[in-house]
C-alpha cells in the first residue's frame, strides 16, 4: 500500500503507484479539474507525476503562489508555440516568468511590431482553446542537442550543450512544439484562459553586448479573465502615474545621461525631499538616535574586512588615489561601527542608536536603472543600532513600533511583513542565527503582526524583517527592513566591557524604514499621482490676484501665511484668472486663493481646492489657523464645513 499524507494530516492509501491527478481524482472530480500541479515530499511535479511510494502531497491549483508561475511559465510556452506556428525561421532561446508575467527571447531578423504581436496574441488564445496535451519528455544530452540542432534551433542546443552530461534533460511537448524546460507545467492549454502580451523590447543574447540583439515579447497571464482586468487596469493608472512624467510635469527633477542613475532635483522637489527628511529626523530624536555622518570614500581593507568587497564589489564603485584603492560608499554600516568603536564603550552605553542620511552610490547596471525607483545615487535613511542580546527583542520591538508610525504618517496603512532566514551562504555560528530569528519572530509575534517566512532569503550576515506597502491602486513596495547581524561588529573590532568586566561583541541591528528617501518619494508621487497631503507638498498655497490694482493684497497675503511657516507663493501674471486656476491646478497645488475687489476690502480670500471645490470665502487668519493645524498634525481638517484637498 501508499500512504499519501495530505496538508490536513488525512492520509490516502492507494494499492499501486498513482499520478498526482489520480489522487485529484479521488479526492473530488472539481479539484481534479482544477489541479495544475502538486508539491510531492517538498518538490513541485507534474500533474502527471507518478507516485511510487509514501510520501506527502499538496495539490496545487491557480489559487496557489505556485500555481500562478506554472500559469505564467506555460503561457511563455504557448507564446513560443503560437510564434513558431506563425514565423517558423524565428528561433526560440528563453522565456522565464517575472513579476506580474512573463518574457521569451527570440530571434528573428525581420523583427516584430505591434501588428505582429496582435497575430501572436490571437494564434495563443487558438492553441489555448484547442486544449492540446503538455506532455513530458525525458532524454539525455546528446539526443536532446541533436534534436534541436536538426530543427534549426542552434540557441537551445546551445543551452542544453552547457548542462552536464549525466543529468536528464526534461522537454514539454504541446501539439507539434517541443522546448527545454525543468517544469512543472499545466496539464493542457486549456488550462491558460486570461494572458495578453503587452510589450516589444531587444535583448541581447545571454545579457552580452558583444553577441546578437534578439526580439523580446512580454505577457502577462493570470488564472481568469476577472484577475487579467484588474491588472491591466492597475497596469495603466500605473502609466498615468508614472513619477518620471509627474517629475517633467510637475518641475520636481530630471535625469541625464551626463550623469545616469543620478538625480537633478529642481526647486519644488527638494522642497519635497526637504520636508520627508525632516519629518524622519524628528522621529529620530524622539526615539533617541544620535544622527552621524560618515565620509563618502573609504579604502578597501575596510570593506574586505566587513565582508562586503567579497559579497557586493560588483555594484561598488572605486577609484584609485595617493597609491591607495578607495571605495564609494555603497552604504553606511561599516562607517558607523568606526563611531561605535571610537572611545570605550560599556554595558551602560547601550543600546547605541546611530542614524545617518546616507548618501550612498551603487553601480547598478544600466538596464536596470528606473527614475528614483532604482538609482545609482541615493540617500538612505539608515541607522544601527548597537545592543546586548538581553536587549535585542526589545529593541527590534520599538524598531516595529517607529516602522509603523513612520509608514502611517505617510498614508500607508496596508502593511505586509516579511521574515527572510539564513541563506545557505552565510557567516556567523548557528547558535547566534537561531538568536537572531527567534528575536525577530517573537517580536511579531508579541505583536500579533502575521508575517510570512521566506526560507533562505536573508542577508550573509544575518535574518531579516522585510515591509511591504501596498499604494492606492494595489501595488506592493518592498520598502524598508529591520536586520540583526552577529558577525559584522565583530569582524571590525567593535566590543563593549560587560557588567563582568569581559570584552563582548555587541549586536548590531541594521534598521532602515523608507529605504531610500529618493526611492520612497517615488513610491509617494505614484501613489498620489502626484496630488501630495498638504503637509508634504512643495508648494502648499498659490495667491492668484484678479487684477493688477489686487497684487499689493495677493503679496501681502504671501507675506503673512511665509510667516507662519506655510509654503506660498503668489502669481501676479497679467493673465485671466481661469487660466490661471487651471495651470495651477495641473501643479496639483492644494489650495489655490484667489483675491479681488471684496476680499481686499474685507481682507479675506476665497478658496478652491485642486479638486476644483469651492470652499468659499473665509477671514484670512481663519485660514492660516486651519493651514497650521494641517501642517503640524498631518491631519484632515475641514474648512467651510467641508473636508479640504489634502486627505
Amino acid at each position: 500500500m501508499i500512504d499519501i499524507t495530505l496538508p490536513d494530516g488525512s492520509v490516502r492509501q492507494f494499492g499501486q503507484s498513482v499520478t498526482v491527478h489520480d489522487v485529484a481524482k479521488d479526492i473530488g472530480k472539481g479539484l481534479a479539474r482544477a489541479t495544475l500541479a502538486g508539491e510531492v515530499d517538498g518538490e513541485l511535479v507534474d500533474g502527471s507525476y507518478s507516485i511510487q511510494s509514501n510520501c506527502t502531497l499538496r495539490i496545487i491549483t491557480d489559487r496557489d503562489p505556485e500555481g500562478l508561475d506554472i500559469i505564467r511559465h506555460s503561457t511563455a510556452h504557448l507564446l513560443a508555440q503560437a510564434v513558431k506556428d506563425l514565423y517558423p525561421e524565428a528561433q526560440v532561446t528563453i522565456g522565464p516568468v517575472i513579476e506580474n508575467g512573463f518574457y521569451y527571447d527570440f530571434s528573428y531578423p525581420l523583427g516584430f511590431g505591434e501588428e505582429d504581436l496582435h497575430k501572436i496574441e490571437a494564434r495563443m488564445v487558438a492553441l489555448a482553446k484547442a486544449d492540446l496535451e503538455v506532455r513530458r519528455i525525458v532524454e539525455n544530452r546528446d539526443s536532446a542537442v541533436q534534436r534541436f540542432k536538426e530543427i534549426g534551433e542552434e540557441y537551445k542546443a546551445e543551452i542544453i550543450g552547457e548542462i552536464p552530461g549525466g543529468e536528464p534533460i526534461t522537454l514539454y511537448s504541446q501539439g507539434d512544439f517541443v522546448d527545454l524546460c525543468r517544469g512543472p507545467h499545466v496539464p493542457s492549454t486549456g488550462h491558460l484562459k486570461a494572458f495578453k502580451l503587452t510589450q516589444l523590447a531587444g535583448a541581447y543574447w545571454r545579457g552580452d553586448s558583444n553577441r546578437e540583439m534578439l526580439q523580446r515579447v512580454y505577457g502577462t497571464a493570470w488564472p481568469n479573465q476577472k484577475e487579467l482586468d484588474a491588472y491591466l487596469h492597475r497596469k495603466e493608472e500605473a502609466e498615468k502615474r508614472d513619477h518620471r512624467k509627474l517629475g517633467r510635469q510637475l518641475d520636481l527633477f530630471h535625469f541625464q545621461e551626463d550623469a545616469p542613475g543620478m538625480v537633478f532635483w529642481h526647486r519644488d522637489g527638494w522642497a519635497l525631499y526637504t520636508v520627508v527628511e525632516r519629518h524622519v529626523r524628528s522621529l529620530l530624536r524622539e526615539y533617541d538616535y544620535e544622527e552621524v555622518q560618515t565620509p563618502q570614500l573609504m579604502d578597501r581593507s575596510m570593506w574586505k574586512r566587513s565582508g562586503h568587497w567579497d559579497k557586493f564589489r560588483q555594484h561598488m564603485f572605486t577609484t584609485h588615489i595617493d597609491d591607495r584603492d578607495y571605495v564609494i560608499k555603497p552604504m553606511n554600516c561599516p562607517g558607523h561601527v568606526q563611531i561605535f568603536n571610537q572611545g570605550l564603550k560599556s554595558y551602560r552605553d547601550l543600546p547605541l542608536r546611530i542614524a545617518e542620511f546616507g548618501l550612498v552610490h551603487r553601480n547598478e547596471p544600466s538596464g536596470t536603472l528606473h527614475g528614483l525607483l532604482r538609482a545609482r545615487r541615493f540617500t538612505q535613511d539608515d541607522a544601527h543600532v548597537f545592543c546586548t542580546q538581553d536587549q535585542l527583542r526589545e529593541e527590534v520591538a520599538t524598531l516595529i513600533d517607529l516602522t509603523y508610525r513612520m509608514y502611517r504618517d505617510f498614508g500607508f496603512e496596508d502593511i505586509e511583513v516579511a521574515l527572510s532566514t539564513r541563506p545557505d551562504e552565510r557567516v556567523g555560528e548557528d547558535a547566534l542565527w537561531d538568536v537572531a530569528e527567534d528575536a525577530l519572530a517573537q517580536a511579531l509575534i508579541d505583536k500579533k503582526i502575521p508575517y510570512k517566512v521566506q526560507k533562505g532569503e536573508g542577508a550573509f550576515y544575518g535574518p531579516k524583517h522585510e515591509f511591504v506597502l501596498r499604494d492606492s491602486i494595489g501595488r506592493r513596495w518592498q520598502c524598508g527592513t529591520i536586520q540583526v547581524d552577529f558577525s559584522m561588529p565583530g569582524r571590525l573590532g567593535a566590543h563593549y566591557v560587560s557588567e563582568d568586566g569581559k570584552k563582548v561583541v555587541p549586536v548590531m541591528i541594521h534598521r532602515a524604514i523608507l529605504g531610500s528617501l529618493e526611492r520612497f518619494i517615488g513610491i509617494l508621487l505614484e501613489d498620489t499621482e502626484g496630488r501630495l497631503p498638504v503637509w508634504l507638498a512643495p508648494i502648499q498655497v498659490v495667491i492668484m490676484n484678479i487684477a493688477d490694482q489686487h497684487a499689493g493684497y495677493a503679496s501681502e497675503v504671501e507675506k503673512a501665511l511665509t510667516k507662519q511657516g506655510i509654503r506660498a507663493e503668489t502669481d501676479l501674471r497679467n493673465e485671466k484668472i481661469g487660466y490661471k486656476i487651471r495651470h495651477h491646478t495641473l501643479r496639483r497645488i492644494p489650495y489655490l486663493l484667489v483675491v479681488g475687489e471684496r476680499e481686499v476690502a474685507d481682507q479675506t480670500i476665497a478658496v478652491r481646492t485642486r479638486e476644483g471645490r469651492d470652499l468659499g470665502v473665509v477671514p484670512l487668519g481663519d485660514f492660516a489657523g486651519m493651514m497650521e493645524d494641517r501642517t503640524s498634525n498631518h491631519g484632515i481638517e475641514t474648512i467651510g464645513g467641508l473636508k479640504d484637498s489634502g486627505s
